[in-house]
């Protein structure tokens, strides 16, 4: 259904934005970010976590993302809520992102966390395959990730190895796929108005 890659659209049915991708932020960052990326890395140095799990900083909108490898997701969480240095002991937020299929790792998972102790957010990020949608779960340095993690399995079909019970949260525990991704069928029923019958979406003509 509908128009694709032509943009100013809000994704439904195929129709979407050009993809975006911020580009990687250069020093100085500005504010706290230079301090706190320094400290950073010197913590994971510490902790012997390879140079490589940080694969990139971005700086949008006075906020701060660093995307990451999937595989070091659990030692960088550790790594920020134990550092006396960095103390980030809440993680407040995780959700997913389908970018589409104009993005080669198109599932994203987003962690958001607070350091109560200096008052500053970070963001983390996670790029995934479609066809492998596997990653740690957090659950045991963050244990306030649990339901989080749930609803991201749900809406997205992310998978969070480790997970102590990953099951439908928002859908009925036999509803067949996720209602969040881009290739979810929009489904719907017919709709009657003044005379005419307008089709659900997944029978309406392509623009394209």
């Amino acid at each position: 259904f509908g128009v694709s890659g032509s943009g100013y659209t809000s994704g439904f049915g195929g129709l979407r934005l050009p993809g975006y991708a911020q580009a990687p932020a250069e020093r100085p960052f500005g504010g706290w970010f230079d301090e706190f990326a320094d400290d950073f890395a010197e913590a994971l140095v510490e902790r012997e976590v390879p140079r490589g799990a940080v694969q990139q900083i971005t700086i949008d909108r006075g906020e701060i993302t660093f995307y990451v490898q999937r595989e070091r997701i659990l030692d960088l969480c550790r790594t920020l809520r134990d550092d006396e240095g960095l103390r980030f002991e809440l993680c407040s937020s995780v959700s997913g992102v389908d970018y589409g299929t104009d993005v080669a790792q198109r599932l994203h998972v987003v962690y958001h966390l607070t350091s109560m102790t200096y008052r500053r957010r970070i963001r983390l990020e996670v790029a995934l395959d479609v066809d492998d949608p596997h990653l740690p779960s957090v659950v045991e340095v963050y244990p306030t990730a649990d339901w989080h993690e749930r609803e991201t399995w749900d809406m997205f079909g992310v998978i969070f190895d480790g997970h102590p019970a990953l099951t439908r949260i928002l859908m009925p525990d036999d509803w067949d796929g996720h209602p969040q991704r881009k290739d979810y069928p929009l489904g719907g029923i017919p709709v009657e108005y003044k005379g005419a019958e307008i089709p659900p979406p997944d029978e309406r003509r392509s623009y394209s």
